[in-house]
């Protein structure tokens, strides 16, 4: 996740972008840097750490130019360093280049450039955007023909600013799949991945769509369609108060966060995954250590542990180890068997929580390797394990975990696969079609989200229920455990879920006449089995709701939403999207505070 700002004007740069990166701070990013336009050409100012860090620099004090960019970073590629911070210049320093996303075929596009004489001086995938545009810029003699031809090239995800010191007076941005909104002054024009961000600046702001271009000058502004034809492009004006702002004008964080997961997940997959290869920074394991341990132990609390119990068939299937999820507070005091052929994963959206972090430090005591997983950079739990691997999920606000898990169900997945990919336990054409699947997640949580209307509904027949059960059999069965959890953590509501075979071992005796019972199917193999289960609490009365990617016969059920079909290990990601927005509209139904539940707190850090 990064943020990225811009300003064209009659005021120097430098402030407004400052001022700009602080209000993004709160994103909690690694790195910083600024770049503005001077009498001699492009001035490039960054830091690792803090804006405070950046804004320290004396340097930055001489810009005076009233044309810049800024952006903050969490890394994806490349660790943090002020090598790997924005912006990036191309290797003549004619551009200067922000960029919020992710380059999938920059690989390939280094290579076709440094076999073009280009030298590379980060790790990032954004370096090869400045030099693309530079490698066209030698024909067409045209910044923003040499901008559109270099976007051509570019796969995957990307919001860009870009400045060219031959044109002083006029910055471009185009966006994909990644967040812009370019704010209107006198005389001036404000760009920001976020409204917050430039919101004390301007009230009016223009939205981009994907693949259009925007050609910035100090009075004016002209959209280009990707054909470069001229557009017309409506303003809108934006009256938020700053905590409207921050949420980007949902009502709550938590609904924001939800509508999030698709870049959140892009970001967490960022460089680890292409359909090429698996490779995450700043770690890696042998093939000899792989073979070596006989058991994997996933150990977390809530949210957490239910994205762990999702992958364990996918560890165990996939890479031949026998895997065991616990619960961090039970596995910390009973003397679990763990020795040095262990290898202990230990996930925490905070990285702070207490009873995780306890659970890693036993597991260290009796020799095992330790990795954890976690959503904040140099939290307590990256600095006490062996190896830290991390979600990019960005901030979570709300309480209740959305983003942060179906972001680490995803990152579990990559790391599946890459152990898999190391031992050559699973073949490779089996692994490619697998890659190929998770790519498509991002875009397959954007068609989920599309169920809304439909949740809405249903949520506003049932906010009035005291009782609810979830079944699912499978990895459909966790999706049942992470949905009734989410029900009980923002609406009060009891619930409980089952695994759908279980049904007539006892919990059947609680289903009677209008009791709602949701169920989750997404595996071919196990339709029968599930829709027979569900078959077994209609004829006892009960108000039934289906999330599929089957097909199946609607007509035998009250409600059936459909979402994006996937491979069966990845499903997870997409059934829990519904049943997050059907918590959250009760929750609202019901005239609650969705962010801030009873009892709850978002970092657990005592026992």
């Amino acid at each position: 996740m990064c943020g990225i700002v811009g300003y064209i004007g009659t005021k120097k740069a430098k402030p407004i972008l400052i001022n700009g990166l602080l209000r993004l701070e709160y994103r909690g990013y690694d790195s910083a840097g600024i770049a503005t336009i001077e009498k001699d050409g492009i001035k490039l100012v960054k830091e690792k750490g803090r804006i405070a860090n950046l804004n320290s620099i004396d340097e930055i004090n001489t810009l005076e130019g009233t044309i810049g960019i800024g952006h903050t970073r969490w890394a994806t590629h490349g660790k943090p360093s002020v090598e790997n911070s924005h912006p990036h210049y191309d290797n003549s320093k004619t551009f200067a280049v922000v960029h919020n996303g992710i380059i999938e075929n920059y690989h390939e596009l280094r290579k076709f450039l440094e076999d073009k004489g280009y030298t590379f001086y980060s790790d990032t995938d954004t370096e090869v955007i400045p030099n693309l545009i530079s490698y066209y810029y030698k024909t067409e003699k045209d910044f923003l023909k040499s901008v559109k031809k270099a976007c051509d090239d570019l796969k995957g995800s990307f919001a860009l600013e870009i400045l060219c010191k031959d044109y002083p007076d006029n910055m471009i941005v185009v966006r994909q799949d990644s967040p812009l909104v370019i704010g209107k002054g006198l005389n001036e024009n404000y760009i920001s991945s976020d409204i917050p961000a430039i919101l004390s600046f301007t009230k009016d702001f223009y939205f981009l769509n994907d693949r259009e271009f925007a050609v910035l000058s100090r009075k004016n502004i002209d959209f280009y369609d990707n054909d470069l034809n001229k557009i017309e492009k409506p303003i809108k004006s934006i009256e938020w108060n700053t905590a409207s702002a921050e949420k980007d004008g949902y009502d709550d964080f938590m609904l924001k966060e939800i509508y999030e997961q698709p870049n959140a997940i892009r970001e967490t997959i960022g460089s680890k995954l292409s359909e090429d290869e698996i490779s995450f920074n700043d770690f890696s394991i042998s093939k000899e250590y792989l073979q070596s341990i006989n058991k994997l132990y996933i150990v977390a609390c809530g949210t957490a542990m239910n994205a762990g119990y999702t992958v364990k068939n996918t560890f165990e299937s996939l890479c031949k180890i026998s895997t065991e999820v616990e619960i961090a507070s039970e596995f910390r005091y009973k003397d679990p068997l763990v020795d040095e052929k262990t290898l202990c994963i230990f996930i925490s959206q905070s990285g702070e929580t207490a009873d995780t972090i306890a659970a890693l430090k036993l597991a260290k005591s009796k020799g095992a390797k330790t990795l954890a997983m976690a959503n904040v950079i140099g939290s307590s739990i990256t600095r006490e394990a062996d190896y830290c691997i991390y979600t990019h999920a960005g901030p979570e606000i709300a309480v209740a975990s959305t983003k942060a898990y179906t972001s680490q169900v995803v990152l579990l997945n990559i790391l599946a696969l890459y152990f898999a990919e190391i031992l050559k336990t699973t073949p490779k054409k089996e692994l490619s079609e697998l890659k190929k699947e998770l790519l498509e997640l991002p875009k397959k949580a954007e068609l989920a989200l599309r169920t809304v209307a439909e949740i809405k509904n249903f949520a506003s027949i049932v906010y009035k229920e005291t009782d609810m059960f979830f079944l699912g059999r499978g990895l459909d069965y966790y999706t049942a455990l992470e949905g009734s959890l989410k029900l009980k953590e923002i609406s009060y509501i009891h619930s409980e879920a089952y695994a759908a075979g279980e049904l007539k071992h006892g919990p059947i005796a609680l289903i009677e006449n209008d009791v709602t019972v949701i169920g989750i199917i997404t595996n071919p193999l196990l339709v029968e089995k599930t829709v027979s289960n569900m078959q077994e609490v209609i004829t006892r009365g009960a108000k039934t709701l289906v999330i599929t990617n089957q097909n199946i016969d609607n007509s035998q059920f009250f409600k059936v939403i459909n979402i994006p079909e996937t491979n069966p290990r990845f499903a997870p990601v997409l059934s829990i999207i519904p049943l997050q927005l059907l918590s959250y509209y009760i929750s609202k139904a019901k005239g609650l505070d969705v962010d801030k539940p009873r009892n709850l707190a978002k970092s657990v850090t005592v026992e």
